[in-house]
């Protein structure tokens, strides 16, 4: 049985644990409150972008601008994956990670070179350690993401694919749903998928007066502006998406991480009542001892 001191150490090192672990957690509440509400401001926009996106691609041909088009023979493939910088976060990273990185694999059994643009730490190191090209990393950017920085991710790889250096360019990140749901999602930035009219669908039941839009100036001057912003959007939004994601994750295993101290602590106090109990029940025996060979 260990001695009264170890138990008492170990109980005053889970307790100062414990003062961390909550001290974290309200931070990642904290910086919650305005990672979420950043992200669902800015979803109406992206989802009304990509509408009058799709609404604007049934009017021109597929190859009205270069990443619409879709390239013959596919030989190299990009792939932006966006983790956190830290760690302490549960299996958040390593969700995005194994998803990137199981990308990446199916990619290569297709016969495509795979590189990555990251941004976050522990996707740069990820990749590294894979064994994988990098394009581009971005550390130490999560604590501060801005439009220029997805602007700067994604124009590097919009110029690799209009070049035909990229013939495919994926983004992975963490998706916020809820406080509980945080999960790793892979989107096809290029080309470019819209929903285009199906000639052989059945007409779909009127709900009200169609709309028939008329564009100034012409549609392919639109697309030429559009659809390069369009990528910035998505990126930005994965960028918001893991960030709300990481701290929501954070803040789950800190809570966690609490709880575990709080019961951690309470088997320590009965072993240190039981051992002080033990002390007590042996000196008495001593004493008892000592007195009847005294008498005897």
């Amino acid at each position: 049985m260990p001695s009264l001191k170890d138990v008492k150490m170990k109980i005053v090192g889970v307790g100062k644990t414990k003062q961390i672990t909550k001290a974290m957690n309200m931070v990642a509440s904290a910086k919650l409150r305005g990672a979420q509400a950043r992200i669902e401001a800015f979803r109406p926009y992206a989802a009304k972008y990509h509408d009058v996106l799709a609404e604007l691609s049934t009017k021109v041909e597929g190859n009205a601008h270069p990443l619409l088009a879709e390239h013959e023979e596919k030989k190299n493939c990009a792939i932006i994956m966006i983790t956190s910088d830290r760690g302490l976060c549960g299996s958040f990273n390593g969700n995005i990670i194994s998803t990137g990185l199981k990308l990446a694999k199916d990619k290569t059994d297709e016969g495509m070179t795979v590189k990555f643009s990251c941004v976050g730490r522990k996707g740069r190191d990820a990749v590294r350690q894979a064994g994988y090209e990098l394009i581009s990393a971005f550390a130490d950017r999560m604590g501060s993401i801005d439009f220029s920085l997805a602007s700067t991710v994604a124009q590097e790889l919009i110029h690799g694919y209009e070049t035909l250096s990229f013939d495919e360019v994926w983004l992975v990140y963490g998706e916020f749903v809820s406080m509980a749901q945080q999960p790793p999602k892979s989107l096809c930035l290029l080309p470019l998928k819209t929903p285009q009219a199906d000639e052989n669908a059945a007409p779909a039941e009127s709900t009200g007066p169609h709309c028939e839009y008329i564009y100034e100036p012409q549609e392919e001057k639109l697309l030429a502006e559009l659809l390069p912003r369009y990528v910035n959007v998505q990126v930005y939004r994965g960028l918001l998406d893991t960030s709300a994601s990481e701290h929501a994750a954070r803040m789950a295993a800190m809570d966690n991480a609490t709880r575990n101290c709080n019961e951690m602590i309470n088997s320590l106090t009965l072993l240190y009542n039981k051992t002080r109990q033990a002390s007590i029940t042996s000196e008495l025996i001593d004493i008892v001892g000592g007195a009847e060979a005294l008498n005897g």
